[in-house]
């Protein structure tokens, strides 16, 4: 069973808009140095939500990494500082 050209071209948009949002989360990174991912989202102009849901993503292929520090979120909570590679 093959799925219809509908589910092919829905699962292309969500891919294209998965490395638009990498691209930005990664240009954010490149232009303003490590951050936390509310940091990142203002400087990508992503929600917080759209970035926690890449990096991890970007760490396995290459693209951010862990800085092994942390900053303090926007609630004022702890949260993990991430860099470009």
């Amino acid at each position: 069973k093959t799925d219809p050209t509908t589910s092919h071209e829905a699962a292309e948009a969500v891919k294209d808009i998965a490395d638009r949002h990498m691209a930005l989360i990664h240009q954010a990174l490149e232009l303003n140095g490590p951050m936390g991912k509310d940091g990142i989202a203002a400087a990508s102009q992503l929600n917080p939500n759209q970035v926690a849901r890449r990096l991890p993503e970007m760490a396995r292929l290459g693209m951010v990494k862990l800085t092994g520090r942390t900053v303090e979120s926007f609630s004022g909570r702890k949260e993990r500082e991430w860099t470009h590679l």
